[in-house]
């Protein structure tokens, strides 16, 4: 059947411990009926730690034999993987490769002004039988269906073309009866016209006909030419190192190479067979572009045609696979640069990239800011957007000014533009530079973000920006975040993008669950360390364990400062004579003086002295903490963060207080002792119950599920052990319905239970 998709490939947007059950069947039983395999069943679904049962899959793959009505097929992953993000590529630099497309890159291997040809010879001792014989070993498995024809028709040019010939036997039948045949291969497959040869398709076919639905196997493509010298096209198929299964001589103009292609699916062949196709092209070797179909035909070997022979040239030409030709070619067309001496550059070495925040990050190079979904980090983003636009500092950095692309993917525009406006007046800046700031507003259209990478890439190329800000990145996320190889091929992108632009890439991430006052700041962040080993600066955000006396402090100045704006609007000689600089850090002695100096505006100022008390329990404390790849590690900052704007403490009042869960030693100690206390005191039947849960995918278990359960760890647990678990911890055996372990409260336990 035809594989219009790759359906491993959809499965990465499908996360199975978010699947109930019934979907999680659904699954295996779609790549059955698609011609996939148990393994790839197996291989997604431990994605699924907490419910993954070795073998499981490898079970319930025999029982999906199909009830005669309406199957379960791909359309469910395909629907399930669009429900998750997946988008089909359609129009525009997204769609499907057509057949005359090229793929970019050089991949040149061969001098075309060097090159000399290879001559081929036909065999010394003509065996028509061994020639076939061979051909059908070489390529087909002894119980696969072989298309051939040996029928022909002449159009109105009179030219002789093929019928479509016959496909209902296996190149195990052919080959036992042209070893009976004593050399009359006519006698086997029909008589064949010899002035036209005869054909055989070289992918093996389900016996029901010959077009590419009939293709059991994507395991070979035809590369021909017949518009130039055959002794060149030979030098070149070898030098390039294709991967030849068998090379044939058509009897005429060209050879027929038939190329291993591996492809899984006929979506991968096609792509395959593009690269393949565009490789021979940009090496000289001008190939017939109506050769790419799976189901094509091939000359036949062991056949005469116009008294030429057509005859195997050679068999296991070049690369022993797809995969081992692709690494080669690839790795022989890298655009890595040569290894450099050291000699060549120590008394003249390069400059470095200018900063674009001070101390922290260099032009060109990638940021990441972490922190929990509360530390206000969009909106800190937008405070280093608007830093850089106007060249002032960040926090306590100063930045570089620029112009900078703000990649919006969570709000609406409108709310966004608001936000840029909110913090320009809270820090109380004039918008001299707000064509530095660029937003790209993407709720709603955001794509993965190997597919996003290039479209920003094009759209910003002319722009010049220094900065490019992407808020936040769980919205372009591909793979699991957990996976270290899923997550490299993530972030890989934002050095495609730092490259191109030579701008720098930055993006933020959320922390991992639990308190995070006890790690270091590179193991905060969620998900797998290539988060931040990734970035050439980790800026990392964690919530300061603010008192209740620092906040009455603080609402004391809050107050104070209040009191000192009216004094130096309506009564500034009062200010200056009378209050001393004690009583300008004193509430009480504050209202005092305003009630003798300006008691009219002290009375109506009542709601401006709640507001700033009610402001100062609105704030959160943070301190920021970092690791620097180019620059040397910074002291820690704290900040005070009060919508919209964080605001550094610039007079030390945080510098003592702990992060949150950041406990002296002595305290952790006895918590950790605490915490194991409690782990060891969890009941058997707790562990029953987890046991009776998750042991059979969520479906209630069997005494034999329970018991390999409870063995997997290494000792052996008895069957009438687990039988005395089920009576202790409250379950029964339900014997009406395949003897399954279920729990007293879930059924009245009848007369048919152990």
């Amino acid at each position: 059947m035809e594989r219009n998709l790759d359906l491993i490939a959809l499965l990465a947007y499908i996360d199975p411990a978010y699947l109930a059950y019934q979907e999680w069947i659904n699954v295996g039983m779609a790549l059955k009926y698609e011609g996939y395999t148990a393994s790839d069943w197996d291989d997604w679904s431990k994605r699924d730690g907490s419910r993954y049962n070795p073998g499981e899959c490898f079970k319930k793959w025999t029982t999906f034999e199909g009830t005669g009505g309406k199957p379960v097929t791909g359309a469910t992953i395909t629907q399930m993987a669009k429900d998750n993000g997946w988008m089909p590529r359609s129009g525009g630099e997204d769609r499907e490769l057509g057949w005359d497309d090229e793929i970019a890159g050089d991949y040149v291997v061969v001098d075309k002004n060097w090159i000399e040809g290879k001559e081929i010879h036909e065999p010394a001792v003509w065996n028509p039988v061994q020639q076939l014989t061979t051909y059908l070993t070489t390529l087909f498995e002894a119980s696969e269906n072989v298309g051939y024809v040996v029928d022909t028709w002449q159009n109105d040019e009179g030219k002789f073309l093929p019928t479509k010939g016959a496909w209902d036997r296996t190149a195990g039948e052919l080959i036992q009866l042209l070893n009976q045949s004593n050399g009359d291969i006519g006698s086997v497959l029909g008589d064949y016209n010899p002035e036209a040869g005869a054909w055989i398709r070289f992918n093996p076919l389900d016996g029901k006909g010959v077009k590419n639905d009939n293709v059991t196997e994507f395991r070979y493509a035809l590369v021909e030419s017949d518009t130039m010298d055959i002794e060149k096209q030979h030098a070149i198929m070898r030098e390039l190192e294709l991967p030849i299964a068998v090379l044939v001589y058509s009897g005429g103009k060209s050879l027929h190479a038939i190329v291993r292609i591996d492809a899984v699916s006929y979506d991968e062949y096609r792509k395959r067979v593009d690269y393949l196709y565009n490789v021979c092209k940009k090496n000289g070797l001008n190939i017939d572009n109506q050769n790419r179909n799976p189901s094509r035909l091939s000359r036949m070997p062991g056949i005469e045609r116009n008294e030429k022979k057509q005859f195997i040239v050679d068999t296991h030409i070049g690369k022993s696979s797809w995969a081992e030709w692709n690494e080669w070619i690839e790795g022989i067309n890298d655009d890595l640069p040569d290894p450099e001496s050291l000699a060549n550059y120590w008394d003249n070495m390069p400059p470095l990239a200018p900063p674009l925040i001070e101390g922290v990050l260099r032009q060109g190079h990638k940021m990441l800011m972490a922190g929990p979904s509360k530390a206000g980090k969009s909106f800190l983003q937008i405070q280093l957007s608007i830093a850089i636009a106007e060249g002032i500092k960040w926090l306590v950095w100063q930045c570089t000014q620029g112009k900078v692309l703000y990649v919006n993917l969570e709000l609406d525009s409108a709310s966004a533009l608001d936000r840029f406006k909110n913090v320009y007046l809270a820090l109380g800046l004039q918008p001299r530079n707000i064509d530095n700031i660029d937003i790209w507003n993407l709720r709603g259209k955001s794509v993965p973000m190997d597919k996003l990478a290039p479209k920003l890439i094009r759209r910003a190329a002319k722009k010049n920006y220094i900065a490019v800000i992407i808020d936040p990145i769980y919205k372009v996320l591909t793979g699991d975040e957990n996976s270290a190889d899923q997550m490299a091929h993530f972030t890989n992108q934002f050095d495609k993008i730092a490259t191109e632009l030579g701008a720098s890439v930055i993006y933020c991430h959320h922390h991992s669950k639990g308190s995070q006052g006890g790690k270091k700041s590179m193991d905060r962040a969620s998900g797998s360390g290539v988060f931040a080993r990734d970035p050439d600066a980790l800026i990392d955000l964690v919530e300061l364990d603010v008192t209740e006396a620092l906040l009455k402090q603080e609402e004391n100045k809050a107050v104070c400062a209040v009191y000192k704006q009216l004094f130096e609007k309506f009564n500034l000689n009062y200010l200056d004579e009378h209050v001393s600089q004690d009583d300008l850090l004193s509430t009480r002695a504050m209202e005092d003086h305003a009630k003798r100096a300006i008691p009219r505006q002290a009375e109506a100022a009542k709601e401006s002295l709640e507001q700033a008390v009610r402001s100062v329990r609105k704030r959160s404390a943070w301190r920021v903490e970092g690791t620097l790849r180019e620059y040397p590690k910074f002291d820690s900052v704290n900040m005070w963060f009060q919508y919209p704007v964080h605001r550094v403490d610039d007079v030390g009042s945080l510098k003592d207080i702990e992060p949150e869960g950041d406990a002296p030693a002595w305290k952790k100690a006895t918590s950790k002792r605490k915490d194991k206390a409690n782990k060891e005191r969890r009941s058997k039947a707790d562990e029953f119950e987890d046991a009776v849960n998750n042991c059979n995918m969520g479906e209630a278990p069997t005494v034999k599920d329970l018991q390999e359960w409870f063995s997997s760890t290494g000792k052996t647990v008895a069957d009438r052990t687990i039988r005395d678990w089920i009576a202790k911890f409250g379950y029964w055996i339900d014997k009406n319905n395949g003897n399954v372990v279920v729990k007293k409260e879930d059924g009245d336990g009848g007369n048919d239970h152990d």
